[in-house]
């Protein structure tokens, strides 16, 4: 992510779909229960839509009933960044990607334990990359959960053993 630049509005808004320009660039919202996560069961992790950057993997994602993809925390607290949002006649932190600044959407501190934290994500701010595919997409590094959950075992694993 060191050299990713952002591109400018007018590529972004061809690049996106009109909802993806609208969460990420303008901080909108997308429909509850209408968007394409927040009902995601595989294994992978999500990245920026913008950047591509690592943001969120599905082993701390939950169903918390509230119609978007909900997670106990970022992949690494250095990849987002928080601030106060006073829109809306609310106060709520506003959770953003830091490398494309995207606005991803709102941190509350009503999750689950042990962090006590939803973040609560629109999908259209988001690429998901399927469990099987992170290597060749180049996010290998993010594998180690995985393994030590037992989802996923290396290519070099999977071949049979050989006796001597």
């Amino acid at each position: 992510m060191q050299n990713f630049k952002k591109p400018s509005q007018a590529e972004l808004k061809q690049r996106l779909t009109p909802i993806q320009y609208h969460v990420t660039q303008e901080a909108g919202t997308e429909l509850a229960f209408q968007n394409e996560y927040w009902n995601n069961h595989r294994h992978g992790i999500y990245v920026d839509v913008v950047s591509n950057e690592p943001l969120f993997s599905s082993l701390d994602k939950y169903d918390s009933g509230c119609g978007w993809p909900s997670f106990t925390k970022p992949i690494s607290d250095s990849l987002i960044l928080q601030r106060p949002d006073y829109s809306h006649g609310m106060v709520r932190t506003e959770v953003r990607s830091k490398t494309a600044d995207s606005h991803l959407g709102h941190v509350f501190d009503d999750g689950p334990a042990p962090t006590r934290l939803r973040y609560c994500i629109n999908s259209a701010a988001l690429r998901f990359i399927p469990l099987e595919d992170m290597e060749a997409e180049g996010f290998g590094a993010y594998l180690e959960p995985f393994i030590k959950a037992g989802l996923y075992r290396p290519a070099s694993t999977n071949a049979p053993s050989r006796k001597r």
